[in-house]
Order: C-alpha cells, then structure tokens, then sequence
C-alpha cells in the first residue's frame, strides 16, 4: 500500500476546495498564546469529513465499505450519498450508540461486529473484497491521509509563528497528515501526536520497529480505540513526528471538561490533543487540534481506576519517539 507524496497534499486542498470549511483558530480562556484548530466546526462535526471527501471525490465509486467509530463513518455516509454511491459502515460492537443511529440517518447500512477495531476492519475488507466495493479505511489510505492533511497546511496558513502542532492520535491519518504537510512546506513547526494511554500502539509500534497490535481499549476517547496503526500513516509519523505523549482517561475528562465550560463542544477524543499541551504546560505558540464534537452531552467523571492500580505508568513516562532531522 503506497503512501502519498508530500504534493499530493496541496492537489486535496484543491480538490477540497468550497466543499470542506476552513475551521477557525480560537484562543482558549486563560491559557495566552494557545490556540485550538476548532475542526468540531467542520462539516460532520469532526476533521473526518477532509479525508473521506478527498478520496470520495478523488474515485466516485459507486459502492463503498468503510470501518469506522462513526465519525468517519458520518462523513463517507453523507457525502457517498450526495454522490449517489451506496455505503455500508462497519462497527465495532462497543462504538456509541448516538454515532450509529446518526450514520443510519444519513442513508447508510450500519453492520456490527463482535470484537474491537482490529476485528471490524478485518470484516470492512472481507466485505468490500466479497461485495467489489471500494474499502475506505479511516485512516490507512492515502488519500484520507492527504485529505487531513489539509488541517496542518490550515493551521500553518493560519498562525505564522506557531512551533508546536498537538494532535489526538488514533489510527493516524490526522498525525500523518500533519507530518505530510510540514513535509511538502518545509515548516519546522514541532509535530507531537497524542495517544490514549492504554491504546499507545504508534508509540510501541515505532519502539519496536514494526507494527504492533494491541489489545481492544475501553479508554474513553472512544474515536481513537484502533489497535494497530496503520501501513500508510506509519511510515510518515516515523519520518517526520518528533514526539508522542500518552495522556490517561482522567487527563482527557479534565480536558473536556475545560473545553465545554468554555462554550467548546468538543467528544472526548476531540480533547485528547489539548490533553497533551496541557501536560506540557500548556506552552504558548502551541495548537491543539479539537478534532470532533460528536457525542452526547453526558455528564463529566473520571473514569473508574482499578484498586491500587497507580495515577501513572511505572518508570519514566515515554514522551518521544524520535526527534525529527
């Protein structure tokens, strides 16, 4: 499976072009000089709907399959519909419930499966293989990749003097994307992804100089639960990120909780970035990307810690992989 050239980012910027918003900056109350990339302002509610519209756009297939936690899975269903394409979502048994019932909305034909992210992408490709379908993986296409890119070249366009780049890592299209653009402009902007802290798989996967695949996580940043990371975006976060940083459930509730008391109406995965900048102290010149503000309103508490189980992992805490060259 190919990954994109660095130019292929600016031919999805064109091609997405009047058909995604340019989400704003917006400062965040007492925290000067951080700013948050609001791609819960995007169409869909989340940085998705680049991805899915640039490979959609790029390919007009007439059938389409694609695994999802159900913001992807909004996006392709919204727009193959307007394409006239016929789409089938694939997701797994603990995806939200809201997500599906909203993917239906749009048309789409929801199948669920038993099992976590690993599982429901192995049935999206069987199916699309059975069915001649064209797969649209969230994140492993190069297309998509290139497609988030386009949030990266937002943000560099945006704010000028910006060093540092936060962004929630799941499958890694949007990581990758962000390494892509800083690639194809030569900005020397610091890329950091940030990983649930029980479903780290970039971090380990580039630790240990291959994929790696981990056990299906309940973290409650229910977005960014994929449990290998994906052939395209891999290489690129391991050419270009230069750090990754693992934040806990109650780092990422306490982050949530800062962004809608602020009028933010962020889902948790959509405040794992600003997790991270604020385990870094929040420093000023940094973006966090809020990343989607599809869920419920649900009230905010710390998710259950087991008993005597500690606040932080044992040892050093693992923040960089790599710096970049």
């Amino acid at each position: 499976m190919n990954g994109p050239a660095p130019s292929e980012v600016w031919a999805a910027a064109e091609r997405l072009a009047g058909r995604v918003r340019r989400t704003p900056l917006l400062p965040l109350d007492g925290f000067p000089g951080l700013l948050l990339k609001a791609e819960h302002l995007q169409h869909g509610g989340s940085f998705k709907t680049r991805g899915a519209a640039n490979a959609l756009l790029a390919r007009r297939p007439g059938r389409v399959v694609a695994g999802s936690s159900g913001n992807h899975g909004l996006a392709v269903a919204a727009l193959g519909g307007a394409l006239g394409a016929g789409v089938t979502v694939v997701m797994a048994a603990g995806a939200e419930e809201t997500k599906e019932r909203a993917v239906r909305a749009r048309g789409a034909t929801v199948v669920r499966v038993a099992g976590g992210v690993a599982e429901r992408d192995r049935h999206a490709r069987a199916l699309a293989e059975r069915t001649r379908a064209f797969l649209l993986p969230s994140s492993d296409h190069a297309l998509v990749v290139a497609g988030q890119g386009t949030v990266a070249l937002e943000v560099f366009e945006d704010a000028p003097g910006a060093h540092t780049l936060y962004l929630p890592t799941g499958g890694g299209g949007l990581l990758a994307g962000a390494c892509l653009a800083a690639l194809a402009t030569g900005r020397r902007v610091r890329i950091v992804g940030v990983e649930p802290r029980d479903a780290r798989r970039y971090f380990h996967s580039l630790a240990a100089g291959r994929p790696v695949e981990l056990p299906p996580s309940r973290t409650v940043a229910d977005g960014l639960r994929a449990q290998r990371p994906g052939r395209v975006p891999l290489p690129l976060v391991g050419r270009r990120v230069d750090a990754l940083v693992g934040v806990t459930d109650e780092e990422i509730v306490e982050a949530l909780r800062l962004l809608r008391e602020r009028g933010v109406a962020a889902e948790p995965s959509g405040a794992v970035a600003l997790a991270g900048a604020l385990a870094a102290g929040a420093p000023a010149g940094s973006v966090a990307v809020v990343s989607g503000g599809n869920a419920p309103a649900r009230p905010l508490t710390p998710p259950a810690r087991r008993a005597g189980a500690p606040e932080q992992e044992s040892g050093p805490r693992p923040t960089q992989v790599k710096e970049a060259t």
